[in-house]
């Protein structure tokens, strides 16, 4: 049964249409969640009181934190700053696998315990010093309201704003999602509908479909993460494929992050990734034609590594999230060749590491 929504919740969505049978359709996502009064949708998040949809978690979140940028992963979207992070709860996926299951799959609004207006966001990122702010933790396509205002506030400050999400959304949200957006980091879980649905309760077309409209109808920064799970999405041929598609539809100089499966949630029986895998996969991407793969989860600084693509020289040498070498010149070319390397860069005088700082946000406006 549906929870209650209560007055505190109702915070007016966009995204919806009424239907001849006095339902009410979400048009967020492909799930097209069909609602009567007091309903939820699939992501828990987005209901229906009287005659419109609502928001239940504008303004709330389960926590804010200071991250490196390359926890996101984000590995040429300015290396060695900082970042504000924060999520709220829920998820239009349902994967057997989510590695934040406790926040994305929350049907409990009271641990949503932090709460911040945009501007209040907008601000503390400000006074941490951070470069940019991620929506994350769970996926912002479900909260894209307060995700979009949060934008509008840290762009009026100079600050940048990033999505780490499954992209899994209609093309009308999509579109006004990313004119927010400066970048992101999006999961592309498998390359076979049938893992989509039997794993994620979802589909592939859509998140291909993301993929496409940032790569060729706009200038936001992109990386894709792919999680590899053993005897799921980790044979050679998936993997083979899944590069070549990139590789072709997106172009070499996309950056792929392969990363390490933990059990967890409804798939803890099934053992962590090998790193041996990853190191497979990656020289599969690599030689589908891919630039810049890397793997995460792991330690493994050959696999966080970016180096030059036209003469080989190590750029960038990674140890987790921490930065050991940093030789880009200030605009992002390679010091012994002078190629362009795909990115956003800036020098620093010192990386930001691998620290993290929890933020204390509570009633703040």
């Amino acid at each position: 049964m549906d929870e209650p929504i209560s007055v505190a919740e109702q915070y007016p969505a966009k995204y919806w249409h009424l239907l001849d049978d006095g339902r009410i359709q979400c048009d967020l996502c492909p799930r097209d969640c069909k609602l009567r009064d007091g309903q939820r949708g699939a992501c828990f998040v987005r209901g229906r009181v009287g005659d419109i949809m609502v928001l239940t978690t504008y303004g709330r979140s389960s926590g804010f934190c200071v991250d490196p940028i390359e926890k996101k992963p984000l590995n040429h979207f300015y290396p060695g700053s900082s970042i504000f992070s924060f999520g709220t709860a829920g998820c239009n996926l349902a994967c057997k696998f989510c590695q934040n299951w406790d926040i994305s799959k929350s049907r409990d609004m009271d641990t949503l315990m932090d709460q911040a207006t945009p501007e209040a966001i907008a601000r503390a990122a400000e006074k941490h010093g951070c470069k940019s702010v991620a929506f994350t933790y769970n996926d912002p396509v479900i909260f894209a309201e307060y995700a979009m205002d949060t934008a509008d506030a840290c762009h009026a400050r100079g600050i940048k704003t990033v999505a780490v999400t499954a992209g899994y959304m209609h093309d009308q949200a999509r579109r006004e999602f990313y004119a927010k957006m400066d970048a992101a980091n999006v999961d592309l879980k498998g390359f076979t509908d049938e893992f989509y649905v039997k794993l994620c309760g979802a589909h592939l077309q859509p998140v291909l479909d993301t993929l496409l409209y940032l790569k060729h109808e706009t200038d936001v920064w992109f990386e894709i993460t792919t999680l590899l799970i053993p005897g799921q999405n980790d044979s050679d041929a998936e993997i083979t494929a899944l590069s070549q598609w990139i590789a072709k539809e997106l172009g070499p100089d996309v950056q792929l992050h392969f990363s390490a499966f933990h059990p967890d949630y409804k798939m803890a029986d099934i053992p962590p990734t090998p790193q041996a895998t990853l190191t497979r996969a990656r020289k599969i991407a690599r030689a589908a034609g891919l630039h810049y793969v890397y793997t995460g989860n792991v330690h493994d600084p050959e696999g966080d590594t970016t180096s030059c693509p036209s003469c080989g020289t190590a750029l960038i040498v990674r140890d987790w999230y921490e930065i050991k070498q940093y030789r880009l010149t200030h605009d992002g070319h390679c010091p012994d060749c002078n190629a362009q390397i795909a990115g956003h860069f800036e020098q620093f005088s010192k990386a930001f590491g691998s620290r993290r700082i929890p933020i204390v946000m509570r009633g703040t406006t």
